[in-house]
């Protein structure tokens, strides 16, 4: 079981992580939503906890719900941009289909 970022990903979080002053790395997970039943979810982590499961790829610390997990392992997180648009984007495996609005997928 693994969860990984780009190079891209691992240097977006490592400057904002720096800019912020303070955080150990992102946290990930994924919650019941929308059109195709769930959405992932992402934040910055100030800490970890005792139920986190914890990837560190890049020099950066992943932290992942256990619920969550089985629905994100394979998971690589990107950061892109496109045109003036930029942010995360989700490579997952596990993911079948996604909604027409791009906001829940399902596994």
């Amino acid at each position: 079981m693994a969860v990984t970022l780009s190079e891209a990903a691992a240097r977006h979080v490592t400057r904002y992580l720096a800019r912020r002053g303070k955080g150990v790395g992102v946290r990930l997970g994924v919650k019941t939503t929308g059109c195709s039943g769930l959405a992932y979810k992402l934040e910055y982590a100030d800490d970890v906890t005792p139920d986190d499961v914890v990837f560190e790829h890049l020099g950066v610390k992943v932290l992942i719900d256990p619920k969550s997990l089985p629905y994100l392992d394979g998971t690589e997180l990107d950061f892109v941009r496109e045109g003036l648009n930029e942010g995360f984007k989700f490579h997952n495996p596990r993911e079948k289909d996604r909604c027409g609005c791009g906001e829940s997928f399902r596994v």
